[in-house]
């Protein structure tokens, strides 16, 4: 047997494994229940109170960032026809990035970091840049209003938003049950 037939059977792709196209399409599926149905408005169209990142970034952490970014583009465009909302490019790049860099910065972050605080950078970092830089200059750009208030206001929004996923995503990893099945998605290591 030549040598890339077996390295090809070692470490197949996730994306062949049915498991796993049923789980991205289940969270791509929850991100847009619960960012748009289940979402608290802040008193501002433009400030909400929703958790559809933390299936995002479910995704990205257990299955790879080419995941995450998979679930955060389709929930973002999907949602969209779903509920009606215009498409706004800039916002589903946004929902990319929280993917991209939810499932990048794990990777990076040492083995030996505590897992509640590589949790809290990965969820952190993916939502300073996903959601308050990027999906804010989006809604910026689309309601002509001015950027650095509106990230003041997101940032706030995210800081709070932020804090309870932390504490999800920590609370999720604890259960065993729930750890053993999220690990057994990802070949490279998880914060679970």
């Amino acid at each position: 047997m030549s040598e890339n037939k077996r390295n090809s059977k070692k470490s197949p792709s996730p994306y062949k494994d049915v498991r796993v196209i049923v789980l991205l399409s289940l969270l791509a599926a929850l991100s847009i229940l619960c960012g748009k149905y289940l979402a608290f408005p802040g008193g501002d169209s433009m400030i909400r109170f929703s958790f559809e990142n933390l299936p995002i970034l479910l995704a990205a952490m257990h299955v790879g960032p080419i995941a995450g970014m998979t679930v955060g583009i389709l929930a973002d465009l999907l949602g969209c026809l779903m509920v009606g909302y215009a498409i706004n490019p800039i916002i589903t790049l946004g929902a990319a990035a929280i993917g991209l860099f939810g499932g990048l910065i794990p990777r990076i972050i040492p083995k030996a970091c505590p897992r509640l605080l590589r949790i809290a950078i990965t969820v952190s970092a993916a939502h300073l840049i996903g959601s308050v830089v990027i999906k804010t200059f989006g809604l910026s750009q689309y309601y002509a209003m001015p950027f650095i208030v509106l990230m003041l206001w997101r940032l706030l929004n995210y800081a709070i938003i932020s804090a309870i996923e932390i504490a999800l995503l920590y609370l999720l990893g604890k259960n065993t049950a729930v750890a053993k099945q999220l690990r057994s998605f990802s070949k490279s290591s998880s914060l679970f």
